[in-house]
């Protein structure tokens, strides 16, 4: 019996190559059919055709790289984390408080951050553009840090987010004192992604004390962070919002 299941599309893509729209927001859907009666699943006959080589998690297929086929979601659940753990990428199960979790858990909260202020109309076509390439990104850094010893995030990443950051900053006047979070409703939205951020470096940095992480990973997170600050006060005056100074000698 045929069944398609989701597949984290985890690397693959090179700057300047076109997404596949199969691929878009990070996941691929590839068709898969029952094999052993113990209810592992082994890759359909057509798939090889699409170029997706797979590594199975019980029901969940991950492409690791290639084109993989354009499907829709029949399953969500699959009852393999009801026992309090988890599947990584290479096939081995952790708990689902294990620092390695944690760490791309905390990746993937900061990307549903973004998507809330992506969400506000006001944010101009720029930032649009910025953030939305760091939502990819995002996915990206997920899945390296799903596969232990996968790489994806490269200093190419990083300079762009510093290039970017750069040209925000450019235009913004020069901040004498320390802003309260806020300022409009997009830049209040833009401040929690900071801070989501901000947390993912640390769980990240708390990964690496214990298992091998690349450093590209936490410096993404650590200039992400960097970025958002500077978008916030781009989304504030874009909504004509006021930065609040921290009064000091109240």
């Amino acid at each position: 019996v045929a069944r398609v299941v989701r597949a984290a599309y985890l690397g693959g893509f090179r700057r300047g190559r076109k997404r596949d729209p199969a691929m878009r927001g990070g996941l691929a859907f590839i068709p898969l059919i029952h094999g052993a009666p113990s209810g592992g699943h082994r890759r359909a006959k057509q798939a090889p055709r699409y170029g997706a080589r797979c590594v199975f998690l019980d029901s969940i297929a991950v492409a690791t790289y290639g084109r993989a086929m354009g499907n829709r979601l029949s399953k969500i659940y699959t009852r393999t984390g009801d026992d309090g753990t988890t599947g990584l990428g290479d096939g081995s199960r952790t708990p689902k408080d294990s620092a390695r979790v944690e760490a791309y858990g905390t990746v993937d909260e900061a990307n549903s951050a973004i998507g809330i202020v992506l969400a506000n109309a006001a944010v101009p076509a720029a930032v649009r553009e910025c953030l939305t390439e760091v939502q990819h990104d995002l996915f990206e850094l997920g899945g390296e840090l799903c596969i232990p010893g996968h790489s994806a995030v490269t200093s190419d990443f990083i300079d762009r987010l510093e290039s970017d950051l750069d040209g925000f900053n450019d235009d913004l006047p020069r901040l004498k004192e320390f802003i309260l979070p806020g300022g409009s409703p997009a830049a209040a939205a833009c401040h929690v992604a900071r801070t989501i951020a901000r947390r993912a470096e640390r769980r990240v940095f708390t990964l690496s004390q214990t298992e091998d992480v690349r450093p590209e990973a936490i410096r993404y997170l650590n200039r992400l962070s960097d970025l958002l600050f500077v978008v916030a006060r781009v989304l504030a005056r874009a909504e004509n919002g006021q930065e609040v100074l921290w009064n000091r000698a109240r």
